[in-house]
């Protein structure tokens, strides 16, 4: 069996990078967050989405600089480790792993709730156990199936938006930018928005996977981001164009909601696929960056040392992605985890707030810390405009993590 200490092998290039953060980006999100958004928002919808990305673009360029010099598993862990302390680091990686694993049973559900609903928990559990395989068998072969699996979303995604805009129900008078919702719903929009952004963190979290990391993660992130930021703009204005954002904020399954109502219900049950397969990228995408900052965590025996292995052949973090799916298999299994987007999305706000803090410390110029005190300002307001239970409950979250961090010092200092 392979040391903690084991390295693993630099396999991907540009497009494997781009892909991988594309199949987090493109995924579920864009199937579910737009509802809560437009419900939060109301014609300030498309607002809230342009200050979701320009929050999440910050967030990119600060983990993009920071990858460069710290090309290792763990992404803003590592970071906050190093340009902050310990402590900062450890609660990147605590708000990372708590928030993400969470998102991974909220993931597997909605596979389980669009391939069969009345058996959605044991779909769910299906899912996550073939995922954590493929993960198991190498990041290459988790690399092609997302691949697939955007190249699939992508064309589902493209088929909504040309239904919806041709459609004889398409108005662009509802696309009328207000801010019917308020300053609050707006920020709210944003930060429930952000949740299908943050994708990109596994390109960074892939650090010690990627071939001359100092050049490809600084390409890649950006390039995920946009593409990302391009196809959710589309998919909105096309839905909005035919629901208005009223039909929007009140449709259950808003991208099916809208081919209907465009006239085609015979693409609903694509839509439903596109669907399922969207969340099998994301769940896919989101096991790798969550086992990799568990195996951060554990060679630096902020979680148990035996986590950190590295498999001999395969050479992926083999425990970590093991007990990472377990976790989220008996999560799947036994909880209701509506809300956890919000939840979601308050831990990764947290995560990316210590990345734009760290990369605040790269420079003493306006122009080298503008982008990460807007990014910091950004993920601080938007966390605390998120549902009031996202916010109790993320910051309790937080708060046991910091617990649990002083009582390990006390009892290694004794």
């Amino acid at each position: 069996m392979a040391q903690s200490s084991a390295g693993l092998r630099r396999t991907l290039g540009v497009g494997d990078a781009v892909v991988i953060g594309l199949g987090s980006m493109v995924g579920a999100g864009i199937f579910a967050a737009l509802a809560p958004a437009a419900h939060a928002a109301g014609s300030g919808l498309l607002i809230g989405l342009a200050v979701a990305a320009v929050v999440a673009y910050c967030n990119a360029t600060s983990s993009a600089r920071l990858a460069a010099l710290y090309p290792a598993s763990g992404g803003t862990y590592v970071y906050g480790r190093e340009r902050l302390g310990e402590f900062w680091g450890y609660l990147a990686g605590w708000a990372f792993v708590v928030g993400k694993t969470a998102s991974c049973a909220a993931m597997a559900l909605t596979v389980g709730a669009y391939v069969w609903p009345d058996q959605a928990h044991a779909v769910a559990v299906a899912a996550v156990v073939a995922l954590t395989a493929v993960n198991y068998g190498g990041v290459q072969k988790s690399a092609w199936l997302t691949r697939v699996i955007v190249a699939v979303v992508l064309a589902v995604l493209a088929c909504v938006v040309v239904v919806c805009l041709t459609s004889g129900e398409a108005d662009a008078g509802r696309l009328d930018i207000g801010a019917s919702g308020g300053l609050g719903g707006v920020l709210q929009a944003a930060g429930l928005l952000f949740f299908a952004f943050a994708g990109y963190a596994r390109i960074a979290t892939l650090g010690e996977e990627v071939r001359d990391p100092a050049r490809t993660i600084p390409r890649a992130i950006p390039i995920a981001l946009g593409i990302a930021l391009a196809v959710y703009v589309c998919v909105a204005v096309a839905v909005l164009t035919v629901l208005g954002s009223d039909g929007l904020g009140d449709a259950t399954a808003p991208l099916a909601d809208a081919v209907r109502a465009a006239g085609v219900p015979g693409l609903v049950p694509v839509v439903r696929v596109g669907a399922a397969v969207a969340a099998l990228g994301s769940l896919l995408a989101l096991i790798l960056g969550v086992s990799r900052t568990t195996l951060a965590m554990a060679r630096d025996r902020h979680l148990p040392g035996a986590l950190a292995a590295v498999h001999p052949r395969f050479q992926v973090p083999h425990r970590a992605e093991l007990a990472v799916g377990v976790v989220v298999a008996v999560l799947a299994a036994t909880v209701d985890v509506r809300g956890a987007i919000g939840f979601s999305s308050f831990g990764v706000l947290a995560y990316y707030a210590v990345a734009n803090a760290s990369a605040w410390t790269l420079g003493s110029s306006l122009s080298a810390r503008a982008v990460p005190a807007v990014g910091l300002l950004g993920c601080v307001v938007l966390a605390f405009a998120l549902p009031w239970v996202s916010v109790v409950v993320g910051a309790g979250v937080l708060v046991v993590g910091v617990v649990a961090y002083g009582v390990r010092r006390k009892l290694r200092a004794a």
